[in-house]
């Protein structure tokens, strides 16, 4: 209401755009609200250009007009699926903005620089209003709901590990450890919007990317140890000090958070009893001892990533910017900008099924001389871009058109029964009340959400919150059927171009993994260890959904992918190796990372695993050789490798040493 107030004063032509504006970018954290707010008005500004640079040249050639637009649309859809961030808001609004401008503006040409303008205002106007509000009145702010999460997620980590740990296994604390990918993703959206937050102490970005990495290595130790403790356990090998120091970890890990100091003495004593369980490894090498070596290394690794996460959390909770303890520092210096799975094929068909409808409906528009056709193309395409993300957009669409239908009803109610009889504003703002804030609330709640923005969009834009109140009911008519037609000849067209279900886009994810693990495996230069696993992590937080839409048991995709993950962490320790061990440890190495290419090269969805005997030769000729190295430092690391590389590829091939 406070931007609908301004918007009359100051006399801009239609204010009801500021108002949408204003529920548009409405957020329950007041820094999202901010951070949603200049990405809007930032898409607005290069959308409003796109417009000016478009209409006036192409005004004479509708045909023209209508691909150009379509074009631009599809580049900014195409561009913003990219960027899985708040970020991508900017080319959405970029896209659809030129269309909301550019169609209407084909009668009136002469006018596309003033109509621009006066469409940045309105939205300018509706940002500003709402972000102001939402940071003054009763703010939320991101930084309390991000430490809040951090705290849940610290302490489900934990958990997860000390069951990891231990000898029960738990199918619901198996689910609930591979939901770790989804709050590590959950964290860095909320990290997004820090910048603009209104807490009066802000965490450094920097300090959340660290402690996701950190948060994320957890995962593959995890899992790793407790295949290491389930194999020695099989052989009748596991030794009572590793007993015992397991225990001992998991009673630190079941502690509460202790001051910096204090957590130091105790990790430190931990990994050093750890290490002090590492066998040599040496020729003659025995696969308990490999397997041995293993467990104490990635448990030494494990109590250390939970440390770091640990003192990175004391760090964004101190509002001092230096470093609380060394291994913050450290972990700071290794942060490394996240990354994430992109499925560019997807995005092209989404950005070629937006174009088709814009195209199609320009041509009915065109061709039937429809006075709003020009409306009901622009609705299209701003649905097809809206959801176009999404693996099968129509329930969607359908949803944000019944919210559509209800908004034109409740329009008209207002319209022609209820604003008639208002004569000021106070009184405008009262019978509108109701209304409003109800919408306001549902647009909160997820399963109301698209129906809420659907009524959102139906009423606020054809009730009559202009200027003057004028009761033109062709005017009402023709608007309302084109948002509804518009709304659903999308809903028919993301069903011909946009439909990949959830099956086709969970063997996609699944295969993307095993293209990247075999490119990766043929890399000659230094790995990127932060960026496989986040990256993998964001396929598997991509993955869950799509498998629980199938109606399958997610269980056996989902430890693939972790396996996946692990081996991942393993090619990458031996790409490391290769360079710094010199050319004999390469010419060990190389056939092996060669042969792991070709295992992944050739895995296919709907047959088992490739046997690759040559490959598990490799890596048993490659262990031997390196139990005969005389540099201890090179011959643990090799051993580490190749030993998880055996586990995680040839879970059932025989002992290391033993004939099959």
């Amino acid at each position: 209401m406070l931007a609908y107030w301004i918007a009359l004063r100051i006399g801009l032509q239609r204010p009801y755009w500021a108002v949408t504006t204003a529920y548009i970018v409405a957020q329950p954290l007041a820094g999202a609200a901010v951070s949603k707010a200049v990405y809007r008005l930032v898409g607005t500004v290069l959308g409003a250009a796109a417009a000016i640079a478009l209409v006036p040249n192409l005004v004479n050639a509708p045909e023209l007009l209508s691909l150009a637009l379509g074009l631009w649309l599809a580049l900014c859809l195409y561009i913003s699926l990219q960027d899985r961030t708040p970020r991508s808001y900017v080319f959405l609004l970029a896209g659809y903005t030129a269309s909301i401008i550019g169609f209407p503006s084909v009668e009136a040409p002469g006018a596309i620089f003033t109509t621009s303008i006066l469409r940045v205002q309105e939205i300018s106007l509706g940002i500003v209003c709402g972000s102001l509000v939402q940071a003054l009145i009763l703010p939320q702010t991101v930084t309390k709901q991000l430490l809040a999460r951090i705290e849940v997620i610290l302490a489900d980590g934990e958990r997860w590990s000390r069951d990891a740990l231990g000898e029960a296994r738990d199918e619901r604390l198996d689910r609930d450890r591979r939901r770790l990918a989804l709050d590590i993703n959950e964290l860095h959206v909320l990290s997004t919007h820090l910048p603009f937050d209104t807490a009066r102490f802000l965490p450094r970005v920097r300090t959340v990317r660290a402690f996701q990495d950190q948060l994320s290595l957890i995962l593959p130790l995890a899992s790793a140890v407790e295949d290491r403790i389930g194999q020695l356990r099989a052989l009748d090998a596991f030794p009572p000090a590793a007993d015992a120091l397991i225990l001992r970890i998991r009673e630190w890990l079941a502690m509460p958070l202790l001051g910096v100091d204090e957590r130091a003495e105790l990790t430190d004593a931990l990994i050093a009893d750890a290490h002090a369980l590492e066998p040599a490894a040496a020729a003659p090498l025995a696969w308990r001892d490999a397997l041995l070596l293993s467990l104490a290394a990635r448990l030494a690794d494990l109590v250390a990533a939970h440390r770091a996460v640990r003192d990175l959390y004391a760090q964004m909770r101190s509002p001092s910017r230096r470093a609380v303890s060394p291994v913050v520092a450290a972990a700071l210096a290794q942060s490394s900008r996240r990354t994430f799975h992109r499925d560019r094929p997807a995005a092209l068909r989404a950005a070629l099924g937006t174009l088709a409808t814009i195209l199609l409906g320009s041509a009915f528009w065109i061709g039937t001389g429809w006075a709003d056709g020009a409306g009901a193309v622009l609705i299209s395409g701003v649905a097809c871009a809206l959801f176009g993300a999404s693996d099968d957009p129509r329930p969607m669409i359908l949803s944000f058109l019944w919210g559509t239908i209800i908004g034109v009803v409740l329009a008209a109610l207002y319209g022609y029964v209820i604003l008639p009889r208002v004569t000021d504003f106070v009184t405008l703002v009262a019978v509108l009340s109701p209304m409003l804030l109800l919408l306001g609330y549902f647009l909160t709640v997820p399963t109301a959400s698209l129906i809420a923005l659907g009524t959102v969009m139906g009423f606020i834009n054809i009730v009559g919150l202009n200027a003057r109140y004028s009761a033109d009911f062709a005017a009402f008519v023709n608007g309302s059927l084109a948002q509804i037609v518009g709304t659903g000849f999308a809903v028919v067209t993301v069903g011909l171009f946009q439909v990949i279900g959830a099956e086709r886009s969970a063997a996609r994810i699944i295969t993307a993994g095993w293209r990247d693990l075999a490119r990766r495996s043929n890399l000659p230069s230094r790995s990127d260890v932060t960026g496989w696993v986040s990256k993998m992590l964001d396929r598997i937080g991509l993955l869950a959904p799509r498998l629980a839409a199938t109606g399958d048991d997610p269980g056996r995709p989902m430890l693939d992918a972790l396996q996946d993950l692990r081996v991942g962490v393993t090619v990458a320790e031996l790409r490391d190796l290769r360079l710094d061990a010199g050319s004999e440890a390469g010419e060990l190495i190389t056939p092996v990372l060669g042969g792991v290419g070709r295992y992944y090269g050739a895995r296919r969805l709907d047959r088992p695993p490739p046997d690759d005997p040559a490959l598990l030769e490799g890596i048993d000729r490659a262990m031997e050789a390196f139990s005969h190295d005389t540099d201890t430092v090179v011959r643990r690391r090799a051993v580490l490798a190749l030993t998880g590389l055996r586990r995680n590829l040839f879970p059932a091939a025989p002992a290391y040493g033993v004939a099959a």
